[in-house]
């Protein structure tokens, strides 16, 4: 029973980090393309061509939240190549065979 309640509430977390993400996703999306539509326009109607309009200034917020973003669904998606599960195992089993010592010291 207690085990069936843990389960629920990692799942119930998991859903509202999926959630968070794909919201963080649509927020991205809207925001970025209001941004760089509202300046191309702007840019166009002061006599700029639309070749004119595009450089990194109009794409800069894209890459720098995109950054942000791709951060966030690493997380969520349990994608780390650096601390992966394998390597948690590893730490765990090394603490554990510490403690096991320290213990053995006091025998």
């Amino acid at each position: 029973m207690e085990d069936n309640r843990i389960k629920m509430k990692r799942a119930k977390q998991r859903l509202q980090e999926l959630k968070g993400f794909y919201w963080h996703l649509a927020a991205y999306i809207a925001v970025n393309g209001f941004i760089t539509m509202s300046t191309i326009i702007g840019r166009m109607s002061n006599g700029d061509s639309f070749m004119d309009t595009l450089n990194f200034g109009s794409f800069a917020i894209w890459f720098f939240w995109g950054i942000g973003l791709f951060f966030h669904g690493m997380k969520v998606f349990s994608y780390n190549p650096i601390f992966s599960k394998q390597w948690e195992e590893r730490q765990i089993q090394r603490y554990i065979e510490k403690d096991k010592k320290e213990a053995e010291k006091f025998r």
